[in-house]
């Protein structure tokens, strides 16, 4: 697939937000990754990077699939039907993942687009799940989103309420539940943050563990991070 997508200068995203050397943000990030990941003892290869893209063009991500990211969270269905569809056929390795509150109203369209729902956080969603399950033979993987700091204006379940709702998921979705995510406080040390919520991903066996933004994600390495999410450093600042 070739790029006939015109170069711009550094230091100007425009248009459409474009990053002046993604390839170099990539390698960039990578690098941080894999100095954070080894300063814990950890192996670099066990953490994915997600390339956030919401709001950018369907240009950028071309870009940076072009320089070898196959991962990508969005955090609108519709918008990430758009965007993603075209580039389906010829990118088949391309990873989606929804990341961002899930309608119920959204949910067959988000099953049939969506390699993993990263934002299940509700006994009602789960129900709307098994059903569509049911109904359609698939199911995308999914990760629990837990509320960890207890905000009461973040999406999540509540720390009290985690434990219950993560042993009733595995009973009904078992091995497609592959495990959690949190977003911490923000203007807090997201440290003891990151460490419960690895903590309680041990606890239940779940094996991935989604934490850690452009601003903390070397600290989130450091407490067990198996993925990190990753937007303007890798395709400028959204308008």
């Amino acid at each position: 697939m070739n790029d006939n997508l015109p170069p711009h200068a550094p230091g100007n995203h425009a248009p459409g937000n474009i990053a002046p050397d993604p390839c170099a943000g990539l390698a960039a990030i990578h690098a941080q990754i894999a100095s954070a990941a080894l300063d814990a003892g950890r192996d670099p290869a066990e953490i994915t990077l997600i390339a956030v893209s919401k709001t950018h063009p369907a240009a950028a991500v071309q870009r940076l699939l072009h320089c070898g990211q196959q991962t990508f969270g969005e955090n609108r269905v519709q918008e990430a039907a758009q965007k993603f569809h075209p580039l389906q056929p010829a990118w088949p390795d391309l990873r989606l993942h929804l990341i961002g509150p899930l309608q119920t109203n959204k949910l067959r369209e988000a099953v049939a687009l969506f390699h993993r729902i990263d934002s299940l956080d509700r006994p009602r969603l789960a129900d709307a799940l098994e059903q569509a399950a049911q109904s359609t033979g698939k199911l995308p993987r999914l990760l629990i989103q837990v509320n960890i700091g207890n905000e009461p204006q973040k999406s999540g379940v509540t720390r009290a309420e985690a434990d219950l709702f993560i042993r009733q998921c595995r009973q009904r979705f078992g091995a497609n539940l592959a495990g959690l995510m949190c977003i911490p406080p923000q203007g807090q040390d997201p440290t003891p943050y990151f460490r419960d919520l690895a903590a309680m991903a041990h606890h239940h066996g779940l094996a991935t563990i989604s934490m850690g933004m452009s601003s903390d994600f070397i600290s989130a390495i450091k407490m067990g991070a198996t993925e990190i999410r990753v937007g303007s450093a890798l395709f400028g600042h959204r308008n």
